[in-house]
């Protein structure tokens, strides 16, 4: 084989692989980049499509070449590295001239006179980070002498602002258990307008993935809501980040299952639940959650002292819960919207141009692409059907992506379960199938084409 058809075949496998691990858990995305060669290993650390939880692990498991790549990717966005967002920027900006004089009259001494403690600092943190970074950022500016065992002591008897933890993301040097430690708040504690800034920027600073976060942000309406994030100005997620943290969340909530109880006990005792959602929802399955919410085993009520669950909160349980399918309509015209679904057109414009029309129409949804475009590598990208973007992280027609990634992850997970070498075989035979993703993982599963089934 020539070395130009080993290359396109690294970059292609490379393409698809970095849509598989959209879909992974972490275990199995580590698995599939152990058993990349090092050409694939490269394409893919150069690839568009590459999740943000992928980036973080081969930041943290892979070696020199991979930091080196993923450092030239101008898709990889807001990572601590070389010629990107990170420390080396914030070091640049100055100190406002009005807040050394501040400091020193706060302090009771001059700052220039010995590294700050780690309870000064934190003092200062609570006082000029209340919702963004900037203040904080020129408070860390100082010299400071940090000891993080310390900050997660303080942060846990009374909790830093949103705006210092988001500092403290950016530029301080902290271990994972303290960045941890950082993403807990008390049950009790409201829900200011930034909140979720600390949580989003641990995940695009690499700190953690989508599922470590989910596994240790408390309380745990707070991941429930991270799962469904309304749009607002500033910091939030991006669509693929979006798409990432509710698949986390879905995974936590899978031992919900379909169970109606289960799902309205998770929304009775989530508004007050102290811990993270794993706890909540090993608590709900095993019958204990009303013990773990108040003391006298009634389920804890909402932070604002009501008794009745946040609206956003109740939607966003409402759009997590697994929901029954609607009945089709659209009579014939569905029928030959799905049906062309498998009968490319002649150019990729024309075929984007009949697939957003019909999505725009209601004929087609993000689910019925995943389900029946082929091959199946294309229904994975959306560029194939929607066409390409000005940047990757956005679309103009969110609902159809999140959908389609929804019901891309529900069948990943059904037929695949936390198997590796199916997971590995699915990105193997992913270039080359020409048929529709189901028929991928049925063959994948099933040891043949489904082709040959009654």
């Amino acid at each position: 084989m020539s070395t130009a058809v080993e290359d396109r075949d690294s970059r292609r496998l490379a393409w698809c692989v970095a849509h598989v691990l959209r879909h992974a858990s972490d275990h199995i995305a580590l698995a599939l980049l152990h058993r990349l060669d090092r050409p694939t290993r490269k394409y893919l650390c150069r690839d568009e499509w590459l999740p943000a939880s992928a980036v973080t692990l081969l930041l943290r498991h892979g070696g020199e070449a991979d930091r080196h790549y993923i450092a030239r990717n101008p898709h990889v966005v807001g990572r601590p590295l070389p010629g990107l967002p990170g420390p080396a920027r914030y070091a640049r900006r100055r100190t406002p001239a009005g807040l050394l004089p501040l400091l020193r009259a706060e302090l009771g001494r001059d700052p220039a006179d010995g590294p700050l403690t780690t309870g000064e600092l934190t003092g200062l943190l609570r006082r000029h980070g209340i919702r963004r970074p900037r203040a904080a950022l020129d408070v860390l500016r100082l010299p400071y002498e940090l000891d993080p065992d310390q900050l997660a002591a303080e942060h846990a008897r009374r909790p830093l602002p949103p705006g210092s933890t988001e500092a403290l993301l950016l530029v301080a040097d902290l271990p994972e258990k303290t960045v941890r430690a950082l993403l807990t708040a008390p049950a009790a504690d409201a829900d200011g307008p930034s909140w979720h800034r600390p949580a989003v920027r641990a995940v695009r600073m690499g700190r953690l993935t989508h599922e470590e976060l989910v596994a240790c942000v408390a309380p745990a309406r707070r991941t429930l809501l991270l799962g469904h994030l309304p749009a607002c100005p500033g910091l939030r997620w991006t669509l693929p980040e979006q798409a990432g943290m509710r698949a986390a969340v879905t995974r936590a909530l899978a031992p919900l299952a379909d169970d109606p109880r289960l799902w309205s006990e998770l929304l009775r005792h989530a508004p007050g639940f102290p811990g993270p959602l794993p706890e909540l929802v090993a608590a709900v399955t095993a019958g204990t959650a009303g013990t773990a919410g108040s003391p006298d085993g009634s389920p804890a009520g909402s932070p604002d002292g009501s008794d009745a669950p946040h609206d956003d909160l109740a939607r966003a349980v409402r759009r997590l819960a697994p929901t029954a399918a609607e009945p089709a309509t659209g009579g014939v015209e569905r029928e030959l919207a799905l049906a062309s679904l498998a009968v490319p057109m002649e150019t990729v414009e024309e075929d984007v141009r009949w697939v957003r029309d019909c999505l725009d129409r209601g004929l087609l949804t993000g689910a019925d692409v995943i389900r029946h475009k082929l091959p199946a590598c294309w229904a994975l990208d959306e560029v194939h059907w929607l066409g390409a973007v000005d940047h990757p992280d956005r679309y103009d027609r969110p609902g159809a992506v999140l959908a389609a990634r929804a019901e891309a992850d529900r069948l990943f997970a059904l037929a695949l379960g936390e198997d590796p070498d199916a997971w590995w075989r699915v990105a193997r035979t992913l270039p080359d199938f020409a048929g529709t993703l189901p028929h991928l993982l049925l063959r994948v599963t099933d040891g043949d084409s489904v082709s040959t089934r009654p």
